[in-house]
């Protein structure tokens, strides 16, 4: 009888056990969808995000919307405001700075040790990413574009082998592409598809100084063309009657 009971459980406990895997994959899905609309410069710092709609477009329940919604708050690509409801970050100039400061630590060190180790077949699979972004600037691909010019930085550290940092630094990536929006970054996709080049053809001759020099220059002209720093307006001028 006790058999007989344990088993009448286990179809109930199965099904509820694939209902959850469900909604974990959901929940995954609604994030990975939102990240992917942010590094491709689809979605806007301070763009709402309505649970609502969310829930209505993917079929699911607003639950499951608001666990995706805290996944990115934890990320810090999303602010959850009391009675208002959920938003596109919209990162501060010291965030910005930051940002910046530790993608440049951790890609110099990355890159260190990527040319003490990297093999002419990844020289190559760099060189097939160069020509896809380069097809893509051709054809202002303006969200293609976006994406494999992250990707080339997350490329690297995947040729390191190292997939924690990887990881980190697709975050980074993702907030770097807030900040760009949000500060309205001059670095034209040109110039950055230009530099990567550069970087590659460091990489392939192995010269680990030139590798570090030419990254280290590529991220601070990024910074460099982000405003800010944006001129405060004189209240008087702005207002006065022409």
């Amino acid at each position: 009888m006790a058999r007989s009971a344990a088993l009448a459980k286990t179809p109930r406990s199965t099904s509820a056990a694939r209902h959850a895997d469900t909604g974990s994959g959901t929940t995954q899905r609604i994030v990975d969808s939102i990240t992917t609309a942010i590094v491709e410069r689809r979605l806007m710092p301070g763009t709402k995000l309505a649970e609502q709609q969310i829930a209505d477009i993917f079929g699911v329940s607003r639950t499951v919307v608001r666990q995706a919604l805290n996944q990115l708050k934890s990320d810090r690509l999303v602010t959850l405001e009391p009675a208002r409801g959920a938003f596109v970050a919209k990162p501060s100039p010291q965030e910005a700075r930051e940002v910046f400061e530790v993608r440049a630590m951790l890609e110099a060190a990355m890159l260190r040790q990527l040319c003490a180790q990297v093999s002419d077949a990844q020289i190559a699979e760099l060189r097939a990413h160069l020509a896809a972004e380069a097809a893509a600037v051709a054809r202002t691909d303006v969200s293609g574009r976006t994406r494999l010019l992250a990707d080339f930085h997350v490329l690297l550290a995947r040729m390191v082998g190292n997939q924690v940092l990887a990881e980190l630094l697709q975050d980074l990536l993702t907030r770097s592409s807030l900040i760009a929006l949000m500060y309205q970054s001059s670095h034209s996709a040109e110039h950055s598809q230009a530099e990567h080049v550069l970087i590659v053809d460091a990489l392939e001759k192995r010269d680990v100084r030139a590798a570090v020099r030419l990254l280290e220059a590529h991220l601070g002209n990024v910074e460099r063309n982000l405003r800010l720093n944006p001129r405060v307006a004189d209240l008087a001028a702005v207002l006065q009657p022409v």
